[in-house]
C-alpha cells in the first residue's frame, strides 16, 4: 500500500524518494528498539556474571557447572537478531 500525505487537503502519494526515507526512519526506529533492548539485556547479564565473579578468582576451582552457566551468560546475546528474540531470552538458571 503507498503511502500518502496531505497537502492543503489534498491526498497525494509519496514520490519514490519520499518512500525511501520513510522507510529509512522506520529502520532506524527498529534498530534503536532493538539496540536498546540489547543493551538493557546486556545490563542484566552482567549483573548476574558479576555475581558470580568471585568464584573465578584464581585460588578458586570452579565447578564445570558453574562454568557451564558463566559461558551462557556470555553467549546470551549471540543469535538475538530481532526485538522478539531479545524479550522471548530466558537466562540460565545459576547451579547451586
Amino acid at each position: 500500500m503507498a503511502r500518502t500525505k496531505m497537502i492543503n487537503g489534498v491526498e497525494i502519494n509519496f514520490t519514490a524518494e519520499e518512500e525511501t526515507a520513510r522507510d529509512n526512519e522506520e529502520l532506524i526506529v527498529a534498530n534503536n528498539e532493538f539496540n536498546k533492548k540489547l543493551n538493557d539485556l546486556r545490563e542484566d547479564r552482567n549483573k548476574l556474571l558479576a555475581d558470580t565473579d568471585y568464584l573465578a578468582l584464581s585460588d578458586n576451582t570452579m565447578s564445570e557447572s558453574m562454568t557451564t552457566y558463566r559461558q551462557q551468560l556470555r553467549d546470551a546475546t549471540s543469535g538475538l537478531e530481532t526485538v522478539e528474540d531479545v524479550e522471548a531470552y530466558e537466562f540460565p538458571t545459576k547451579p547451586e
